[in-house]
């Protein structure tokens, strides 16, 4: 059998990393002696996440656009260049059956040094709502797997194939582990818990409000887990209490999602499609900070199905309260919530996603 070899392109947040592994995972547990190589922008977390999850990365000297002119714009050009001759050379050197690329600064100059070398290449679209690099790489993609319905405006329709955000495998059975889970983290079993997630960078608008609401809602009988993110712990860490946990990160996702009774969530792609999973209630605060305002978008297509609840940052001050009380108090909304969010889940994303790869390799 021919040892195939796999260059994979995922970075700059949570969202595009743990795709992009859990797709390494699942063609290495089809394909054992396969060489995997992992390309990344040089100064983002993948450089550290990757080799914790045991694959090589190589990093390229690439950031995007600022939206205003900067230094670091000027410098924009020399950076694309050195990439796209960086990324020439790794793909030469590596010599790669497929270039899988799920998001991020680095996967556009390796995608078109790969479409430019007739590799056949496979993006991984996570938002409702692609981005410019995607949008241009599409069309020398051999395949464009997507997580949302009716994207023919954005991509080529023939190589679209709908298979939903790969999520981490330990998601699928967290039942089970509910009694594990509350003494992983010392939770006091009487009491409802709230987990609050701002994405692995952290959110300020949401941390803001949590802070401001600590009292409130501990006030209603709620223990908090608070992932607050690693731009804030330092801010944040002196609300640690027998009641709070502050986090800049949790690595045991699997345990905090079957702690929690209902969550508070950013809305990017791949907590929107792992939250489908989880099955739980979650109120969505979108970030309106993010190109084309797709983490609305993101929430709202859970929305408009009855599987969460929804408020925009500028109406927290008014609606916060009323709404989170409804959540935590109402347990009829809550079934109804849990059991719609869990219909729209797509559980074998990540075997539809390698399925794909594998056509384009045999």
């Amino acid at each position: 059998m021919k040892n195939y070899k796999f260059i994979v392109s995922g970075g700059g947040t949570g969202g595009h990393i743990y795709p992009a592994i859990a797709i390494a995972n699942e063609l290495k547990s089809r394909f054992p002696d396969a060489e995997f190589l992992f390309v990344g922008a040089k100064d983002k977390m993948e450089m550290q996440k990757v080799p914790q999850a045991g694959y090589p990365i190589k990093g390229l000297w690439i950031a995007g656009l600022q939206r205003k002119l900067t230094f670091q714009n000027l410098l924009f050009p020399i950076k694309l260049i050195s990439s796209l001759w960086k990324s020439l050379l790794i793909i030469k050197n590596f010599k790669p059956d497929v270039v899988i690329g799920t998001g991020g600064f680095a996967s556009g100059p390796l995608l078109q040094m790969a479409n430019l070398l007739n590799i056949p290449t496979v993006i991984q679209e996570q938002n409702s709502f692609p981005g410019i690099t995607n949008k241009l790489l599409s069309k020398k993609a051999n395949r464009i797997c997507v997580a949302y319905e009716n994207l023919e405006r954005f991509f080529p329709k023939e190589k679209m194939i709908l298979t939903g955000n790969p999520v981490r495998q330990d998601l699928i059975a967290i039942e089970s582990k509910r009694q594990e889970a509350i003494k992983h983290f010392n939770l006091d079993p009487s009491k409802k818990t709230l987990l609050v997630l701002g994405g692995s960078l952290g959110a300020r608008k949401l941390n803001q409000l949590i802070e401001k609401e600590l009292q409130n809602i501990s006030n209603q009988n709620i223990q908090i887990i608070w992932q607050c993110g690693k731009f804030y712990l330092e801010q944040y860490k002196k609300y640690n209490s027998k009641n709070v946990q502050v986090f800049a990160f949790i690595d045991r996702m699997d345990l905090v999602y079957a702690a929690a009774d209902f969550m508070i969530s950013r809305a990017g792609a791949s907590s929107v499609s792992e939250l489908s999973i989880v099955g739980k209630p979650v109120l969505f605060i979108p970030s309106p900070n993010v190109a084309e305002d797709h983490q609305t978008k993101n929430a709202k297509s859970i929305v408009d199905r009855n599987g969460a609840l929804m408020l925009k940052e500028s109406e927290l001050d008014e609606k916060f309260n009323a709404v989170f009380s409804d959540l935590v108090n109402n347990e009829n909304l809550q079934k109804q919530l849990s059991e719609n969010i869990k219909k729209l889940a797509k559980v074998h994303a990540t075997r539809d996603i390698v399925d794909e790869i594998v056509k384009l390799i045999k």
